[in-house]
């Protein structure tokens, strides 16, 4: 066993999901996430991808990101939209409330903090 890991999905089966119906606000968004690391203490890795569409989010965790592909908006309640392309980097803290807006297909590596 290695003390790292690569962010290389080739032979990782995604799991498949979507938004609560609740929560979707347009669109019919699909997500694919490959996950490369669950660790004790809530510490996950792995790469995500979703297909057009809005949704509303709550976090109660916190996230670092990159996208790697697409454009996303992301909007807190009660603030300005932010618009994320490729190389753009965000930290969702807990608390955070708003939306998230796949205008194309997005996809991103992820690291989480339960």
């Amino acid at each position: 066993m290695t003390n790292f890991i690569t962010f290389d999905i080739d032979g990782v089966e995604p799991e498949f999901g979507a938004p609560e119906a609740d929560r979707i606000i347009s669109g019919d968004p699909h997500f694919r996430t490959w996950n490369l690391e669950e660790r004790e203490g809530g510490l996950y890795s792995g790469i995500w991808e979703a297909t057009p569409g809005k949704w509303r989010i709550v976090y109660e965790e916190w996230e670092y990101f990159s996208l790697l592909a697409g454009h996303s908006i992301v909007t807190e309640e009660g603030g300005e939209p932010v618009h994320l392309k490729a190389g753009d980097r965000m930290i969702l803290r807990p608390g955070f409330k708003g939306t998230w807006e796949v205008v194309e297909t997005t996809r991103k590596d992820y690291v989480i903090k339960v």
